[in-house]
């Protein structure tokens, strides 16, 4: 939520301190990073006029001038569109992302991205008014074909919460792929390191530069000698990290044309989107510390297809 900041601020009795904690405190909605570097930028500035900086000590009876302004994000118009909230409150969302959506606008989007459909649920001045200006409260995503939960932020406590916990890794995430072949194993993992493809720029591959990428996985199930369900756990965020280290296995996703799959190989049907769910999502909630799990069953649509990839070859 947008904090509306006064043109004066006076430093209450009893107060004393680094000025950007004392403004932290007293505007709880704004990231203390987000004031410091307001402070940096001139915007907050003693009644004289003088500059400050992010340490300086301020007392009780100080009188700050503030002009904290930030761009406004809702630069695309909210649009009806349905979503599938699995649980929200005042500081975030957790959603179960359909197939075929896109996160946030970019080139060749339409007005029909999660973020056109999170301004319209959330109405005006309710969604994280930090981020890209065109990815308000978006701390992650998922790619266009790839189904399941999502946590979006509310205000910028949570959007800044969010943003630490994934750079540390201390949000676990656990997908469900279907891919080609048989594992040579029942789980294992991948820890090649993954960078954008040297020509073609869409695409992302294995490579000695590239950056460190985890990736667990372990089989669920063998829907049929051509297919392989299997539960993965990414303890990084490459783009694509999942869809790379099982096509440099030798095993690309299911439906995933970009990365080696061809439908003409094999004797099921192909499918119209890549075979990749997100079911679980675990993190600590911003505002009361607690580790939260959500978890949610695979679409329709890849439960169909597992049904008609395994009824081809009985």
């Amino acid at each position: 939520m947008k904090e509306d900041f006064p043109s004066e601020f006076l430093v209450p009795t009893g107060v004393s301190g680094r000025i950007d904690k004392v403004l932290a405190h007293y505007f709880p909605s704004t990231s203390r990073s987000f004031i410091k570097s307001a402070i940096e930028a001139g915007e907050v500035t003693r009644h004289d006029g003088s500059k400050l900086e992010p340490k300086t000590k301020v007392l009780a009876g100080d009188k700050l001038i503030l002009s904290l302004t930030r761009p406004n994000p809702q630069i695309y118009l909210p649009a009806p569109i349905p979503l599938n909230i699995i649980h929200e409150d005042s500081d975030l969302i957790v959603l179960n992302k359909s197939p075929g959506m896109v996160v946030h606008p970019g080139d060749g989007t339409d007005d029909d991205t999660l973020v056109h459909a999170l301004l319209h649920h959330c109405g005006d001045g309710k969604l994280c008014p930090v981020g890209a200006p065109d990815r308000p409260g978006i701390v992650h995503r998922l790619d266009r074909d790839t189904s399941g939960l999502m946590v979006v932020a509310k205000t910028e406590v949570a959007f800044q919460s969010l943003i630490k916990q994934f750079a540390s890794r201390l949000v676990d995430k656990k997908y469900i792929a279907l891919v080609t072949g048989e594992m040579p194993k029942s789980n294992g993992f991948f820890k090649d390191p993954i960078a954008r493809h040297p020509k073609v720029r869409v695409k992302m591959c294995v490579s000695p530069n590239g950056k460190f990428a985890h990736t667990d996985w372990k089989v669920i199930k063998q829907v049929s000698e051509e297919i392989s369900m299997v539960e993965c756990r990414i303890h990084t965020g490459r783009t694509h990290q999942i869809r790379v280290h099982f096509a440099n296995a030798g095993h690309p996703l299911v439906g995933d044309l970009t990365y080696g799959y061809n439908p003409n190989k094999f004797s099921h049907k192909a499918p119209i989107r890549i075979m990749l769910h997100a079911k679980e999502l675990s993190f600590i909630h911003p505002v009361d510390g607690e580790r939260y799990t959500y978890q949610v069953s695979l679409y329709k649509d890849i439960k169909d297809f597992i049904d008609s990839a395994s009824d081809d070859l009985n």
